[in-house]
């Protein structure tokens, strides 16, 4: 009888971390090809817009960033743009200051509370329909404000979420090019979703809300995953458009990537917990599927691995499991031989590849746990290192989860 509860733990826990990884992929193209969503129709009117730009100690970007605002391919009548720095202290504000005469607004917290403190005191300066949200190194293509607001002639649409790329150097490459290749998957992930029903979830960089829908935001809470569940809720739908690109710098090293993304985890679980109705099944079915399978279960994937791994060599005796612990074992050696060679630029793909889906694993168990037992940071640290303003960043098509 223990052997068989064994056996099937073993099973449940591998049928969890295949549907996770490849079981809802499927589903979701078989679902997306003959169960689409209706297109958002795109307009041709231009909305009021305000664009919202995140910045703590941000002198590096900013003034790239603010002159690639100016330069978006919108109206400049109808484009309000706020900059909100969280009580930075290296002449951020200084620099943005330096931009008022060409309209640009800039917006303190006298104190550092965090993103989500200065976004409830940035949106007391949006004007307009639509506003997007944005970070200090987030550089956008001219057309993606544009792109982004005409989804919204479609009432039905409450958010939409551009595409977040990463400029990298060879400095980064191991980090971004593992990054690059988590993010194709998502990607896919995120137009199949929108084809379907809904998008799950923003991104920080770049994305766009109506602002009638805004809801102000606890100082732990993550905006880009809390507002659009939120939205959600209320009947709206998100879209995803991969048109609608800007570019945003890597993180230097797997380890600043892992802070970021226990960070991320951490906040996006507890926002599930602060809109407990997403998890209502006849809410919105599409949007339950994808935000169980995308997000919930994914979060989850480490302790289906734990399990895995427990319950095989708990059942060393049966053959079959002593071959599963063989290869589980070998799978991890690999990721520690890339732990251990992670500075190098030429790591091969068959060490850091177990490296990275044991980093963002354990980083899934990290921000779980952080939201459960209630330690969540409402401040945020960049993750970029200076370097020689004349050293080029190539880009590639990448991204960061959110």
């Amino acid at each position: 009888m223990a052997q068989t509860s064994l056996e099937i733990l073993f099973w449940l826990s591998v049928i969890l971390v295949l549907y996770v990884y490849v079981g809802y992929p499927v589903l979701l193209y078989i679902f997306a090809r003959k169960n689409s969503a209706s297109a958002s129709s795109i307009g041709t009117t231009l909305p009021r817009v305000t664009l919202l730009i995140s910045a703590y100690n941000e002198m590096r970007v900013i003034s790239e960033k603010l002159r690639n605002a100016l330069a978006l391919d919108y109206p400049s009548e109808l484009l309000r743009i706020v900059v909100i720095s969280d009580s930075s202290n290296d002449g951020t504000d200084e620099i943005v200051r330096q931009f008022g005469g060409q309209g640009i607004c800039l917006v303190r917290q006298p104190e550092r509370l965090g993103k989500s403190a200065g976004i409830n005191l940035g949106m007391q300066e949006a004007r307009g329909d639509i506003v997007v949200f944005s970070d200090a190194n987030s550089i956008y293509q001219p057309d993606a404000v544009r792109r982004l607001v005409s989804h919204f002639s479609d009432p039905r649409v409450g958010y939409v979420v551009g595409n977040c790329a990463y400029r990298t150097s060879s400095v980064m490459a191991a980090s971004a090019e593992s990054e690059g290749l988590y993010w194709k998957l998502e990607t896919w992930l995120k137009e199949k979703e929108s084809n379907f029903g809904s998008v799950v979830g923003g991104d920080g960089a770049i994305y766009a809300i109506r602002r009638e829908l805004f809801i102000p935001l606890e100082p732990t809470d993550i905006n880009d995953f809390l507002n659009p569940l939120q939205i959600i809720v209320r009947g709206y739908r998100g879209v995803y458009d991969r048109e609608a690109i800007c570019y945003e710098e890597a993180g230097d090293s797997f380890e600043k990537e892992f802070r970021r993304k226990v960070r991320i985890v951490s906040r996006s679980f507890n926002a599930v917990c602060r809109a407990p109705r997403v998890l209502l099944l006849w809410n919105q079915p599409r949007h339950w599927l994808a935000l169980v399978s995308h997000k919930v279960l994914r979060w989850l994937v480490p302790l289906y691995l734990i399990d895995a791994l427990l319950t095989s060599v708990l059942l060393w005796r049966v053959p079959f499991f002593r071959i599963a612990v063989v290869l589980q074992t070998g799978f991890y050696l690999l990721a520690a031989a890339g732990w251990a060679f992670q500075s190098g630029r030429s790591t091969p793909k068959i060490l850091f590849l177990p490296y990275y889906f044991v980093l963002i694993n354990l980083a899934s168990l990290f921000g779980v746990v952080r939201a459960l037992t209630g330690s969540l940071s409402p401040t945020w640290q960049t993750i970029r290192e200076e370097k020689p303003a004349d050293q080029e960043s190539p880009v590639s098509l990448a991204g960061k989860e959110t």
